[in-house]
Protein backbone atom coordinates (compact mmCIF):
# COMPACT_ATOMS: atom_id res chain seq x y z
CA UNK A 1 0.00 0.00 0.00
CA UNK A 2 1.90 3.53 -0.98
CA UNK A 3 0.10 6.38 0.63
CA UNK A 4 -1.62 6.89 4.10
CA UNK A 5 -4.34 9.33 3.11
CA UNK A 6 -7.53 8.22 3.39
CA UNK A 7 -7.66 6.54 0.53
CA UNK A 8 -4.50 4.37 1.22
CA UNK A 9 -6.03 4.18 5.12
CA UNK A 10 -9.44 2.71 3.91
CA UNK A 11 -7.82 0.10 1.48
CA UNK A 12 -5.37 -1.31 4.32
CA UNK A 13 -7.85 -1.58 6.81
CA UNK A 14 -10.46 -3.08 4.84
CA UNK A 15 -7.96 -5.35 3.25
CA UNK A 16 -6.27 -6.07 6.72
CA UNK A 17 -9.80 -6.63 8.00
CA UNK A 18 -10.41 -9.37 4.84
CA UNK A 19 -6.92 -11.58 6.03
CA UNK A 20 -4.96 -10.07 3.98
CA UNK A 21 -1.26 -9.26 5.63
CA UNK A 22 -0.96 -4.85 4.54
CA UNK A 23 2.24 -3.47 4.39
CA UNK A 24 1.33 0.47 4.25
CA UNK A 25 4.65 2.94 3.15
CA UNK A 26 3.89 6.59 3.45
CA UNK A 27 6.49 9.52 3.10
CA UNK A 28 5.34 11.70 5.90
CA UNK A 29 5.55 11.94 9.37
CA UNK A 30 1.46 11.06 9.99
CA UNK A 31 -1.16 9.69 8.45
CA UNK A 32 -4.16 11.87 6.70
CA UNK A 33 -2.54 12.87 3.84
CA UNK A 34 -4.30 16.56 2.75
CA UNK A 35 -6.79 15.64 6.15
CA UNK A 36 -4.51 15.55 8.66
CA UNK A 37 -2.79 18.06 11.56
CA UNK A 38 0.15 18.86 12.26
CA UNK A 39 2.16 20.76 14.86
CA UNK A 40 3.60 24.49 14.60
CA UNK A 41 7.27 25.32 16.14
CA UNK A 42 5.50 26.89 19.02
CA UNK A 43 3.46 23.81 20.08
CA UNK A 44 0.21 24.66 18.43
CA UNK A 45 -1.27 21.92 16.54
CA UNK A 46 -3.26 22.62 13.73
CA UNK A 47 -5.25 21.02 10.56
CA UNK A 48 -3.86 21.26 7.57
CA UNK A 49 -7.74 22.56 6.34
CA UNK A 50 -10.69 21.95 8.23
CA UNK A 51 -12.51 19.01 7.00
CA UNK A 52 -16.32 18.03 7.81
CA UNK A 53 -18.15 15.21 6.78
CA UNK A 54 -22.33 15.11 6.23
CA UNK A 55 -24.75 12.60 6.78
CA UNK A 56 -24.77 11.58 3.31
CA UNK A 57 -21.17 10.46 3.53
CA UNK A 58 -22.30 6.76 4.52
CA UNK A 59 -18.23 5.46 3.37
CA UNK A 60 -16.13 7.79 5.59
CA UNK A 61 -19.00 7.03 8.15
CA UNK A 62 -18.61 3.65 8.30
CA UNK A 63 -14.29 3.88 8.03
CA UNK A 64 -14.59 5.97 10.84
CA UNK A 65 -16.45 3.78 12.76
CA UNK A 66 -14.02 0.81 11.79
CA UNK A 67 -11.47 2.72 13.31
CA UNK A 68 -13.20 3.47 16.42
CA UNK A 69 -13.12 6.98 15.31
CA UNK A 70 -16.70 7.38 15.38
CA UNK A 71 -16.82 9.17 18.81
CA UNK A 72 -14.17 12.21 17.87
CA UNK A 73 -16.95 13.47 15.17
CA UNK A 74 -19.69 15.74 16.72
CA UNK A 75 -23.05 16.01 14.40
CA UNK A 76 -24.89 19.22 14.01
CA UNK A 77 -28.55 19.66 12.54
CA UNK A 78 -28.41 23.33 12.41
CA UNK A 79 -26.34 25.17 9.62
CA UNK A 80 -25.06 29.05 10.70
CA UNK A 81 -25.10 30.76 8.52
CA UNK A 82 -24.05 35.10 8.19
CA UNK A 83 -24.83 37.22 5.56
CA UNK A 84 -22.76 40.45 4.16
CA UNK A 85 -24.21 42.68 7.41
CA UNK A 86 -23.56 39.82 9.65
CA UNK A 87 -27.17 39.11 9.90
CA UNK A 88 -27.23 35.29 11.27
CA UNK A 89 -29.50 32.52 9.90
CA UNK A 90 -30.55 28.88 10.20
CA UNK A 91 -31.02 26.11 8.02
CA UNK A 92 -32.42 22.91 9.67
CA UNK A 93 -35.01 20.23 9.15
CA UNK A 94 -38.25 20.51 10.30
CA UNK A 95 -41.20 17.69 10.26
CA UNK A 96 -42.16 18.02 6.77
CA UNK A 97 -41.03 14.89 4.38
CA UNK A 98 -37.97 14.76 1.91
CA UNK A 99 -37.49 17.12 -0.27
CA UNK A 100 -40.15 19.98 1.33
CA UNK A 101 -38.59 19.43 4.85
CA UNK A 102 -35.81 22.26 4.87
CA UNK A 103 -38.41 24.60 3.36
CA UNK A 104 -39.89 26.77 6.63
CA UNK A 105 -36.03 27.32 7.36
CA UNK A 106 -35.03 28.42 3.88
CA UNK A 107 -38.27 30.82 3.90
CA UNK A 108 -36.73 33.06 6.76
CA UNK A 109 -33.04 32.64 5.27
CA UNK A 110 -32.26 36.23 5.36
CA UNK A 111 -30.41 37.99 2.32
CA UNK A 112 -31.77 36.59 -0.38
CA UNK A 113 -35.10 38.22 -1.84
CA UNK A 114 -38.65 36.75 -2.27
CA UNK A 115 -37.60 36.60 -6.33
CA UNK A 116 -34.14 34.57 -5.08
CA UNK A 117 -36.09 32.15 -3.08
CA UNK A 118 -38.48 31.67 -5.92
CA UNK A 119 -36.43 31.21 -8.52
CA UNK A 120 -34.40 28.61 -5.78
CA UNK A 121 -37.48 26.98 -4.91
CA UNK A 122 -38.03 26.21 -8.78
CA UNK A 123 -34.24 24.99 -9.33
CA UNK A 124 -34.78 22.32 -6.40
CA UNK A 125 -38.15 21.16 -7.54
CA UNK A 126 -36.33 20.57 -10.86
CA UNK A 127 -33.38 18.36 -9.08
CA UNK A 128 -36.16 16.78 -6.91
CA UNK A 129 -38.43 16.09 -9.21
CA UNK A 130 -35.47 14.28 -11.51
CA UNK A 131 -35.02 11.70 -8.49
CA UNK A 132 -31.47 14.12 -9.04
CA UNK A 133 -30.81 13.80 -12.60
CA UNK A 134 -32.36 16.54 -14.57
CA UNK A 135 -31.85 16.21 -18.35
CA UNK A 136 -29.46 17.57 -20.57
CA UNK A 137 -26.72 18.25 -17.72
CA UNK A 138 -24.24 16.53 -19.57
CA UNK A 139 -20.55 18.53 -20.43
CA UNK A 140 -21.88 21.89 -18.89
CA UNK A 141 -21.22 23.77 -16.06
CA UNK A 142 -22.94 24.37 -12.65
CA UNK A 143 -23.15 27.93 -13.25
CA UNK A 144 -24.72 27.05 -17.41
CA UNK A 145 -27.21 25.10 -15.66
CA UNK A 146 -28.73 27.59 -13.28
CA UNK A 147 -28.31 30.61 -15.92
CA UNK A 148 -30.99 28.16 -17.68
CA UNK A 149 -32.91 27.68 -15.05
CA UNK A 150 -32.94 31.66 -14.66
CA UNK A 151 -31.23 32.04 -11.10
CA UNK A 152 -31.60 35.89 -9.74
CA UNK A 153 -27.74 36.82 -9.91
CA UNK A 154 -28.52 37.22 -5.63
CA UNK A 155 -29.40 33.60 -5.86
CA UNK A 156 -26.33 32.38 -7.54
CA UNK A 157 -24.03 34.75 -5.24
CA UNK A 158 -25.44 34.25 -2.00
CA UNK A 159 -27.09 30.62 -2.11
CA UNK A 160 -25.72 28.73 -4.72
CA UNK A 161 -22.04 29.84 -4.91
CA UNK A 162 -21.77 29.65 -0.48
CA UNK A 163 -23.18 26.23 -1.22
CA UNK A 164 -21.32 24.63 -3.94
CA UNK A 165 -18.20 26.49 -3.52
CA UNK A 166 -16.91 24.67 -0.44
CA UNK A 167 -18.39 21.48 -1.39
CA UNK A 168 -16.81 20.98 -4.67
CA UNK A 169 -14.04 23.36 -4.41
CA UNK A 170 -14.28 25.19 -7.27
CA UNK A 171 -16.20 28.12 -9.17
CA UNK A 172 -19.27 27.43 -10.21
CA UNK A 173 -18.52 28.35 -14.19
CA UNK A 174 -15.65 25.41 -13.63
CA UNK A 175 -17.45 22.96 -11.77
CA UNK A 176 -19.84 20.34 -13.29
CA UNK A 177 -23.91 20.69 -13.40
CA UNK A 178 -23.46 16.89 -12.59
CA UNK A 179 -21.79 17.18 -9.58
CA UNK A 180 -23.24 20.61 -8.06
CA UNK A 181 -26.78 18.77 -8.44
CA UNK A 182 -25.72 15.55 -6.82
CA UNK A 183 -24.23 17.52 -3.94
CA UNK A 184 -28.07 19.46 -3.01
CA UNK A 185 -30.20 15.80 -4.45
CA UNK A 186 -28.08 13.92 -1.73
CA UNK A 187 -27.26 16.17 1.11
CA UNK A 188 -30.51 18.49 0.95
CA UNK A 189 -33.22 17.05 -0.79
CA UNK A 190 -33.19 13.00 -1.05
CA UNK A 191 -33.54 12.89 3.14
CA UNK A 192 -34.09 14.43 6.26
CA UNK A 193 -30.39 13.40 7.36
CA UNK A 194 -28.41 14.21 4.67
CA UNK A 195 -27.32 17.86 5.27
CA UNK A 196 -26.45 16.69 9.09
CA UNK A 197 -23.26 18.35 9.65
CA UNK A 198 -20.08 16.36 11.38
CA UNK A 199 -17.05 17.95 12.24
CA UNK A 200 -13.87 16.64 14.15
CA UNK A 201 -13.94 17.18 17.80
CA UNK A 202 -10.00 16.67 17.81
CA UNK A 203 -7.27 17.54 15.54
CA UNK A 204 -7.39 15.59 12.00
CA UNK A 205 -4.11 13.38 12.81
CA UNK A 206 -6.36 11.89 15.75
CA UNK A 207 -8.68 10.46 14.10
CA UNK A 208 -6.44 7.29 12.21
CA UNK A 209 -4.80 6.50 15.77
CA UNK A 210 -7.24 2.87 15.20
CA UNK A 211 -5.90 2.90 11.58
CA UNK A 212 -2.33 1.71 12.62
CA UNK A 213 -4.04 -0.50 15.49
CA UNK A 214 -6.42 -2.06 13.20
CA UNK A 215 -3.79 -3.26 10.31
CA UNK A 216 -0.94 -4.20 13.05
CA UNK A 217 -3.21 -6.52 14.77
CA UNK A 218 -4.00 -8.19 11.68
CA UNK A 219 0.20 -9.41 11.42
CA UNK A 220 0.43 -5.60 9.04
CA UNK A 221 2.43 -2.97 9.17
CA UNK A 222 3.08 0.66 9.03
CA UNK A 223 5.70 2.39 7.82
CA UNK A 224 5.93 6.54 8.11
CA UNK A 225 8.69 8.79 6.64
CA UNK A 226 9.01 5.83 4.45
CA UNK A 227 8.54 7.15 0.68
CA UNK A 228 8.52 5.01 -2.89
CA UNK A 229 10.47 6.43 -4.99
CA UNK A 230 9.48 3.79 -8.07
CA UNK A 231 6.76 1.35 -8.72
CA UNK A 232 7.93 -1.22 -11.12
CA UNK A 233 6.24 -3.26 -13.91
CA UNK A 234 7.74 -6.07 -16.06
CA UNK A 235 5.79 -7.22 -19.17
CA UNK A 236 2.46 -6.45 -17.64
CA UNK A 237 2.27 -7.22 -14.45
CA UNK A 238 3.58 -5.30 -11.13
CA UNK A 239 6.83 -6.21 -9.41
CA UNK A 240 8.30 -4.66 -6.78
CA UNK A 241 8.20 -1.22 -5.47
CA UNK A 242 11.77 0.27 -4.51
CA UNK A 243 11.79 3.14 -1.76
CA UNK A 244 13.37 6.31 -1.21
CA UNK A 245 16.58 4.39 0.37
CA UNK A 246 16.71 2.22 -2.54
CA UNK A 247 15.43 -1.16 -0.97
CA UNK A 248 13.28 -3.01 -2.58
CA UNK A 249 9.79 -4.11 -1.39
CA UNK A 250 7.42 -7.03 -2.91
CA UNK A 251 4.51 -7.90 -2.68
CA UNK A 252 1.72 -10.16 -4.66
CA UNK A 253 0.39 -6.95 -5.11
CA UNK A 254 -0.20 -3.32 -4.99
CA UNK A 255 -1.84 -0.44 -4.44
CA UNK A 256 -0.81 3.25 -5.27
CA UNK A 257 -3.44 5.47 -3.17
CA UNK A 258 -1.07 8.78 -4.11
CA UNK A 259 -2.98 12.61 -5.70
CA UNK A 260 -2.29 11.94 -9.29
CA UNK A 261 0.67 14.07 -10.44
CA UNK A 262 2.34 12.03 -8.36
CA UNK A 263 0.78 8.67 -9.57
CA UNK A 264 2.97 10.04 -12.61
CA UNK A 265 6.21 9.86 -11.03
CA UNK A 266 5.93 6.30 -9.78
CA UNK A 267 5.25 4.58 -12.94
CA UNK A 268 7.11 4.13 -16.21
CA UNK A 269 7.52 7.47 -18.07
CA UNK A 270 5.53 6.36 -20.83
CA UNK A 271 2.79 5.24 -19.38
CA UNK A 272 1.92 9.15 -19.00
CA UNK A 273 2.87 10.31 -22.20
CA UNK A 274 0.28 10.02 -25.58
CA UNK A 275 -1.14 7.43 -26.25
CA UNK A 276 -0.59 5.86 -22.43
CA UNK A 277 -3.06 4.24 -20.51
CA UNK A 278 -2.62 7.55 -17.58
CA UNK A 279 -2.09 10.09 -20.45
CA UNK A 280 -5.55 11.94 -18.89
CA UNK A 281 -3.98 12.21 -15.50
CA UNK A 282 -2.12 15.04 -17.41
CA UNK A 283 -4.80 17.31 -18.19
CA UNK A 284 -6.77 16.69 -14.81
CA UNK A 285 -6.22 20.33 -13.30
CA UNK A 286 -6.65 20.59 -9.56
CA UNK A 287 -7.92 23.79 -7.30
CA UNK A 288 -6.24 25.32 -4.17
CA UNK A 289 -7.83 25.36 -0.53
CA UNK A 290 -6.30 28.31 1.64
CA UNK A 291 -7.13 27.79 5.81
CA UNK A 292 -5.75 30.48 7.92
CA UNK A 293 -5.79 29.62 12.07
CA UNK A 294 -5.87 32.85 14.01
CA UNK A 295 -5.97 33.23 18.07
CA UNK A 296 -7.52 35.89 19.59
CA UNK A 297 -7.04 36.85 23.37
CA UNK A 298 -10.87 36.04 24.19
CA UNK A 299 -13.93 35.26 23.20
CA UNK A 300 -14.96 36.46 19.71
CA UNK A 301 -17.67 33.97 18.75
CA UNK A 302 -20.46 32.01 20.02
CA UNK A 303 -21.40 29.69 17.28
CA UNK A 304 -19.55 26.54 16.40
CA UNK A 305 -19.30 27.33 12.77
CA UNK A 306 -20.77 30.22 10.47
CA UNK A 307 -21.13 29.59 6.98
CA UNK A 308 -20.39 33.52 4.84
CA UNK A 309 -22.53 35.05 2.24
CA UNK A 310 -20.53 37.68 -0.04
CA UNK A 311 -17.12 37.35 1.39
CA UNK A 312 -13.85 36.10 0.40
CA UNK A 313 -13.86 33.43 3.59
CA UNK A 314 -16.70 31.10 3.13
CA UNK A 315 -16.33 29.14 6.63
CA UNK A 316 -15.69 29.95 10.01
CA UNK A 317 -15.03 27.47 13.08
CA UNK A 318 -14.81 27.93 16.42
CA UNK A 319 -11.85 25.43 16.98
CA UNK A 320 -12.02 26.20 20.50
CA UNK A 321 -15.46 25.24 21.28
CA UNK A 322 -15.06 22.14 19.08
CA UNK A 323 -12.47 20.50 21.29
CA UNK A 324 -13.86 21.64 24.50
CA UNK A 325 -14.45 18.85 26.61
CA UNK A 326 -16.92 18.80 29.47
CA UNK A 327 -14.98 20.48 32.56
CA UNK A 328 -14.45 17.41 35.37
CA UNK A 329 -16.76 17.76 38.22
CA UNK A 330 -15.95 20.30 40.75
CA UNK A 331 -15.04 18.09 43.67
CA UNK A 332 -12.58 16.27 42.09
CA UNK A 333 -10.77 18.87 40.17
CA UNK A 334 -7.84 20.75 41.26
CA UNK A 335 -9.10 24.33 41.31
CA UNK A 336 -5.72 25.62 40.06
CA UNK A 337 -6.19 23.51 36.94
CA UNK A 338 -9.70 24.56 36.39
CA UNK A 339 -8.41 28.28 36.48
CA UNK A 340 -6.05 27.40 34.19
CA UNK A 341 -8.34 26.38 31.64
CA UNK A 342 -11.13 28.86 32.47
CA UNK A 343 -8.24 30.88 31.20
CA UNK A 344 -7.38 29.43 28.17
CA UNK A 345 -11.25 28.99 27.28
CA UNK A 346 -11.67 33.29 27.35
CA UNK A 347 -8.78 33.13 24.07
CA UNK A 348 -10.09 32.16 21.36
CA UNK A 349 -8.75 29.97 18.41
CA UNK A 350 -10.45 29.76 15.24
CA UNK A 351 -9.89 28.24 11.09
CA UNK A 352 -11.40 30.30 8.17
CA UNK A 353 -11.48 28.40 5.34
CA UNK A 354 -11.41 29.64 1.29
CA UNK A 355 -11.81 27.12 -1.33
CA UNK A 356 -11.19 27.40 -4.87
CA UNK A 357 -8.96 30.51 -3.40
CA UNK A 358 -6.96 31.27 -6.69
CA UNK A 359 -6.74 35.02 -5.93
CA UNK A 360 -5.06 34.14 -2.92
CA UNK A 361 -2.45 31.98 -4.07
CA UNK A 362 0.21 34.90 -5.20
CA UNK A 363 -0.72 37.32 -2.26
CA UNK A 364 1.52 37.15 0.85
CA UNK A 365 0.63 35.78 3.97
CA UNK A 366 0.67 39.20 5.78
CA UNK A 367 -1.92 40.33 2.59
CA UNK A 368 -4.05 37.05 3.35
CA UNK A 369 -4.67 37.67 7.58
CA UNK A 370 -5.15 41.77 7.51
CA UNK A 371 -8.17 40.62 4.51
CA UNK A 372 -9.59 38.30 6.62
CA UNK A 373 -9.87 40.25 9.56
CA UNK A 374 -11.42 42.98 8.04
CA UNK A 375 -14.05 40.69 6.98
CA UNK A 376 -14.32 39.05 10.41
CA UNK A 377 -14.66 42.89 11.73
CA UNK A 378 -18.13 42.63 9.97
CA UNK A 379 -19.55 39.09 11.13
CA UNK A 380 -17.82 39.15 14.60
CA UNK A 381 -17.83 42.30 15.99
CA UNK A 382 -15.53 41.35 18.88
CA UNK A 383 -12.70 41.40 17.14
CA UNK A 384 -12.92 44.47 16.09
CA UNK A 385 -11.65 45.34 20.11
CA UNK A 386 -9.89 41.88 20.63
CA UNK A 387 -5.99 40.56 19.98
CA UNK A 388 -4.72 39.04 17.20
CA UNK A 389 -2.29 37.12 19.85
CA UNK A 390 -0.71 35.16 16.38
CA UNK A 391 -2.22 34.04 13.11
CA UNK A 392 -1.02 31.37 10.69
CA UNK A 393 -1.84 30.98 6.46
CA UNK A 394 -1.59 27.12 4.92
CA UNK A 395 -2.24 27.34 1.29
CA UNK A 396 -2.93 23.71 -0.30
CA UNK A 397 -2.10 25.05 -4.25
CA UNK A 398 -3.03 21.55 -5.49
CA UNK A 399 -5.86 20.89 -2.75
CA UNK A 400 -8.53 18.68 -4.77
CA UNK A 401 -8.88 17.60 -8.48
CA UNK A 402 -11.12 19.86 -10.27
CA UNK A 403 -14.63 18.77 -11.24
CA UNK A 404 -14.82 20.55 -14.30
CA UNK A 405 -16.98 19.27 -16.85
CA UNK A 406 -15.94 16.42 -18.70
CA UNK A 407 -13.13 15.32 -15.65
CA UNK A 408 -15.21 11.83 -15.41
CA UNK A 409 -13.60 10.90 -18.67
CA UNK A 410 -10.11 11.59 -17.32
CA UNK A 411 -11.02 9.77 -13.86
CA UNK A 412 -9.62 6.31 -14.22
CA UNK A 413 -10.62 3.03 -12.27
CA UNK A 414 -9.62 1.44 -9.59
CA UNK A 415 -7.82 -1.77 -11.55
CA UNK A 416 -5.25 -0.70 -13.79
CA UNK A 417 -3.54 -2.62 -17.05
CA UNK A 418 -1.15 -3.87 -14.98
CA UNK A 419 -1.72 -7.43 -13.24
CA UNK A 420 -1.66 -6.95 -9.81
CA UNK A 421 -1.55 -3.38 -9.46
CA UNK A 422 -4.50 -1.20 -8.60
CA UNK A 423 -5.52 2.90 -8.03
CA UNK A 424 -7.52 4.92 -5.00
CA UNK A 425 -7.41 8.40 -5.00
CA UNK A 426 -10.70 10.61 -4.69
CA UNK A 427 -9.43 11.33 -8.33
CA UNK A 428 -10.30 8.09 -9.31
CA UNK A 429 -14.15 7.32 -10.66
CA UNK A 430 -15.96 6.77 -7.98
CA UNK A 431 -18.91 8.74 -8.54
CA UNK A 432 -18.18 11.78 -6.17
CA UNK A 433 -15.92 15.20 -6.60
CA UNK A 434 -12.87 15.50 -4.61
CA UNK A 435 -14.18 15.31 -0.83
CA UNK A 436 -13.44 12.50 2.20
CA UNK A 437 -15.97 10.24 0.83
CA UNK A 438 -14.97 10.09 -2.24
CA UNK A 439 -11.04 9.02 -0.92
CA UNK A 440 -13.29 6.39 1.04
CA UNK A 441 -14.76 5.13 -1.43
CA UNK A 442 -12.00 4.61 -3.63
CA UNK A 443 -10.34 2.93 -0.89
CA UNK A 444 -12.83 0.27 -0.35
CA UNK A 445 -13.33 -0.18 -4.09
CA UNK A 446 -9.58 -1.08 -4.56
CA UNK A 447 -9.87 -3.49 -1.81
CA UNK A 448 -13.32 -4.78 -3.56
CA UNK A 449 -11.15 -4.88 -6.82
CA UNK A 450 -8.28 -6.56 -5.33
CA UNK A 451 -10.07 -9.19 -3.32
CA UNK A 452 -12.52 -10.42 -5.94
CA UNK A 453 -8.81 -10.55 -8.54
CA UNK A 454 -7.38 -13.08 -6.08
CA UNK A 455 -10.67 -15.35 -5.71
CA UNK A 456 -12.24 -14.01 -2.22
CA UNK A 457 -14.51 -11.65 -3.08
CA UNK A 458 -15.28 -9.03 -0.21
CA UNK A 459 -18.18 -6.00 0.14
CA UNK A 460 -16.92 -3.14 1.73
CA UNK A 461 -19.02 -0.02 -0.19
CA UNK A 462 -21.62 0.97 1.59
CA UNK A 463 -25.07 2.39 0.18
CA UNK A 464 -25.92 5.75 -0.15
CA UNK A 465 -29.11 7.02 2.16
CA UNK A 466 -32.14 5.84 1.42
CA UNK A 467 -34.42 8.43 0.21
CA UNK A 468 -37.57 9.54 1.90
CA UNK A 469 -41.00 11.20 1.03
CA UNK A 470 -41.76 12.23 -2.31
CA UNK A 471 -37.68 12.09 -2.78
CA UNK A 472 -38.52 8.25 -2.61
CA UNK A 473 -41.30 8.32 -5.12
CA UNK A 474 -39.46 10.41 -7.72
CA UNK A 475 -36.00 8.36 -7.23
CA UNK A 476 -38.00 5.16 -7.60
CA UNK A 477 -39.66 6.64 -10.99
CA UNK A 478 -36.32 7.44 -12.40
CA UNK A 479 -34.50 4.03 -11.68
CA UNK A 480 -37.71 2.41 -13.50
CA UNK A 481 -37.28 4.32 -16.26
CA UNK A 482 -33.47 4.05 -16.44
CA UNK A 483 -33.80 0.48 -16.26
Amino acid sequence: MIGGGLAGLSSAVALAEAGLRVRLFEKRPHLGGRATSYTLPDGSEVDNCQHVTLGCCTNLSDFYRRVGAERKIRFYDRLFFANGQGRRSVIEASPLPPPFHMAPSFLLFSGLSLADKRCIARAMLAIARTGGAPPDIGGISMLEWLRRMKQTPGAVDRFWRVVLVSALDEELARASARYGIDVFWKAFLGSRAGYRIGIPCVPLGDLYDGCRDAIVARGGEVRQRCGVRQVRVRGNSFVNAVLEDGSEVSADACIAAVPHQALLGLLPSEVGENGGPLESLRRMRTSPITGVHMWFDRTVMTEPFLALLEHTTQWIFNKTLLYRTAEPDSMDANPASVAERRTQEDRQYLQLVISASYDLVQQSRQEIIDHCLHELAGVLPATREAELEKATVIKEVDATFSPEPGVDSLRLGQRSNVKNLYFAGDWTRTEWPATMEGAVRSGYMAAEALLDDVGHPHKFLQADLPFEGLSKLWADRRHRLCV
